[in-house]
């Protein structure tokens, strides 16, 4: 009788061991999995963040130079204004054409360096997109390699016992 106890003891046991750890290789996939989706988006962040921050500086300096020439062009404009009414018409029309000329081209300065660093927080923010794209699938299949690797111990320890 004790024999009999002891053996359907130990059988339900291993049947409550086989449904306590039947799913564990999901679970562990599971983690696997949330943990890429988390690394992926921490990444995702980074890189919007380094990318407004160098909008935001492409933007600063875009405007410190429209401001300079602006400034520039009005000096100019001013000592346009006083060599014509000195007289001196000539001398009027090339400060106003310079001061026209340098503030272009300091517009156009500002424009290519603001662009240029919109180009590199593209440039960041895809290969951190990437980076992060990448861990994910890395711990999906290690997941799915552990899930795998589980299921197979699982199917083997219950194949050996009936």
């Amino acid at each position: 009788m004790k024999i009999k106890t002891a053996a359907l003891t130990a059988f339900m046991l291993l049947a409550w061991i086989d449904g306590a750890f039947a799913d564990a290789g999901d679970r562990i996939e599971e983690r696997f999995d949330n943990r890429g989706d988390r690394i992926e988006e921490r990444l995702d962040n980074r890189g919007d963040r380094i990318e407004d921050r160098l909008d935001n500086k492409g933007d600063r300096i875009d405007e410190r130079l429209d401001n300079r020439g602006d400034r520039i062009d009005a000096n100019l404009d001013r000592k346009s204004d006083r060599a014509e009414a000195a007289g001196r018409d000539g001398l009027a029309q090339r400060l106003d054409n310079k001061g026209d000329r340098i503030d272009r081209r300091l517009d156009n300065r500002g424009d290519r360096a603001d662009q240029r660093l919109d180009n590199r927080g593209d440039r960041i923010d895809n290969r951190l997109d990437n980076r992060g794209h990448r861990a994910d699938r890395r711990n999906d299949r290690r997941g799915q390699r552990i899930n795998a690797r589980t299921d197979r111990r699982q199917a083997n320890r219950s194949g050996r016992r009936r």
